[in-house]
């Protein structure tokens, strides 16, 4: 390379850059433009943001108002059929559906009753006619020692050992009549079939064989009428509750119409077993029985109960038959009153079927004559552990079965409960 050529590359390196021209007014003006649109719609995103949030906000408002009335609509419609029967709860709201949820086609949950006391009311204007078959059985052993010891060991007199065996076959028929949507009436007729199987050796004969005395009994039972009355409107979080007032006659045969084999007290019968000649099928009491029955739905289950009260009222001037003719006069007799309790729960199987368990509890007071308690009378604790199935065969039919097993000697061993309501 020359000495000019290179003296050339240095002068050319050098020299300063040539300045950048400045853009024009147009250039300029199209830039403003550009950047006041972004921020517009920048603006206008965060507008639409704030939009949305608001209606996202609305939407979950929404979401849980139809949360809280489904609860308060399933939890009212698993109260409707407790308990004690299929019937629908009067003042149950309507149930919500949530957007995009298919309806079920039934939303009752049909518990099977266990109890007498059912705790649902009839809706106004329906009726349902329930007939009911129910079988019981208990025995009992009773020994009756009549003489003196000398040693622990030893006896001098008579033993008298009984093994009664009780059969009790009844028949009814209930009908229930809605006068309002929060109150209803019921009215009852029983027909009772019973018998009687005593194995015995008979006191003052001495005897070392065992004799069978049979006796049996049937007739129309002691009819009832009931009227119940919600006293709250239940929901999800609050039971409800139902309050319930129970007649029941004595349009039975009771235990002073009955012919009795009289032992010693009677007169011109001085021999005998004791027992009545044919078995009543009534109580012999007029009884009224106020309660109050709770309902408390907890998704899936249903818990129920209920307490009362019965309090039978004295009769005077009785008297009664015994063989030959002759009658025999008490004076006056009062019952003792009963105080009950039952609780269980109630599991829906399905749509269609439902298991309930449950215990009945009875405290009956003392029997008094003329006053005074009635020799060897005292309190009796009747317990009974209920087991319960109900099948809803459609919308006017439903079957129940029950099954109940005591818990107390005084107790039936065994109790068997078959109820079809049906709607009108």
């Amino acid at each position: 390379m020359s000495a000019a050529t290179a003296w050339g590359v240095v002068e050319a390196q050098q020299a300063p850059p040539t300045p950048r021209r400045a853009p024009s007014s147009s250039a300029l003006t199209e830039l403003q433009r550009q950047v006041a649109e972004q921020a517009r719609e920048i603006e206008a995103l965060k507008q639409s943001m704030a939009q949305q949030e608001s209606r996202y906000g609305e939407l979950e408002r929404s979401l849980a108002e139809n949360r809280n009335a489904s609860d308060r609509a399933t939890a009212a419609a698993t109260a409707a059929t407790v308990a004690v029967d299929s019937r629908p709860v009067v003042s149950a709201p309507p149930r919500a559906i949530q957007v995009g949820q298919a309806p079920s086609q039934d939303a009752r949950l049909n518990v099977a009753p266990l109890f007498e006391q059912p705790g649902i009311l009839t809706p106004k204007g329906s009726m349902v006619l329930e007939p009911s078959l129910q079988y019981a059985y208990s025995s009992s052993n009773q020994v009756a020692l009549v003489g003196y010891t000398i040693i622990p060991s030893l006896l001098i007199g008579l033993v008298d050992v009984r093994q009664v065996k009780q059969n009790t076959l009844t028949s009814a028929l209930t009908g229930r009549f809605g006068i309002t949507n929060r109150f209803e009436i019921e009215a009852r007729v029983p027909y009772v079939y019973r018998s009687n199987s005593t194995v015995s050796r008979e006191i003052f004969t001495g005897s070392a064989i065992d004799n069978v005395f049979e006796t049996s009994g049937r007739s129309l039972g002691d009819a009832e009428v009931t009227a119940r009355y919600q006293l709250n409107e239940g929901d999800a979080s609050t039971p409800y509750m139902i309050g319930t007032l129970r007649f029941k006659s004595r349009t039975g045969k009771d235990p002073f119409e009955v012919v009795t084999d009289c032992v010693t007290r009677c007169v011109g019968n001085t021999t005998g077993t004791g027992l009545p000649l044919d078995l009543p099928t009534g109580s012999g009491f007029y009884t009224l029985q106020p309660g109050l029955t709770w309902l408390f739905p907890s998704d899936p289950v249903v818990f129920f109960g209920s307490f009362s009260y019965a309090h039978n009222f004295k009769r005077s001037n009785v008297s009664r038959e015994v063989r030959d003719g002759a009658r025999e006069f008490l004076g006056d007799f009062k019952a003792g009153d009963i105080l009950g309790m039952n609780f269980g729960m109630g599991l829906a199987l399905n749509d269609k079927s439902s298991f309930s368990i449950g215990v009945d509890l009875n405290s009956v007071g003392r029997v008094k004559q003329n006053g005074l308690p009635v020799p060897g009378s005292v309190r009796t604790q009747l317990a009974t552990l209920m087991l319960g199935y109900s099948y809803r065969y459609d919308a006017k039919r439903t079957v129940n079965i029950s099954v109940g097993a005591g818990l107390t000697r005084d107790t039936p061993d065994l109790t068997l409960t078959a109820r079809i309501p049906f709607s009108f």
